[in-house]
């Protein structure tokens, strides 16, 4: 019985993280304000938006409880992308550099975000990017 326990743990183990294995990219989150450090989607100012990709692939977009902005399904492939935001406040694009995740699953990383436009300037906070609308 020892020996059939013991056989069935080692099989586990070493099917755990085979094939199946993958690790997805880290979501991306956008926190809009304006230079009161007001938030734009919370007073109502922000109200239309939309991220499309390179392609014009539209990119959903899911608000959270702290109405931040999560990117969906982003930086899952390996090289660069462009993105742009469209709003009813302010237009920007950004890019996405990602690259495929050098560990003991397959997956990819985000390694690098730039955005441009005019208008706005950008702080990576701890776990978002604040996007600042002067």
């Amino acid at each position: 019985m020892k020996k059939l326990f013991f056989f069935l743990i080692i099989t586990f183990l070493f099917t755990a993280c085979g094939e199946d294995c993958y690790n997805a990219p880290q979501p991306i989150a956008f926190k809009f304000v304006n230079a009161s450090d007001e938030n734009l989607i919370t007073n109502g100012t922000l109200t239309n938006y939309s991220v499309k990709e390179e392609n014009q692939k539209t990119i959903q977009l899911t608000k959270t409880d702290e109405n931040l902005l999560i990117l969906e399904n982003v930086g899952a492939y390996n090289g660069t992308k462009n993105y742009t935001f469209t709003s009813n406040v302010r237009n920007f694009t950004f890019t996405i550099q990602s690259s495929e995740f050098k560990g003991g699953c397959d997956g990819y990383q985000i390694n690098k975000l730039t955005f441009t436009g005019v208008g706005i300037d950008v702080k990576d906070e701890n776990g978002y990017y604040k996007i600042i609308f002067q």
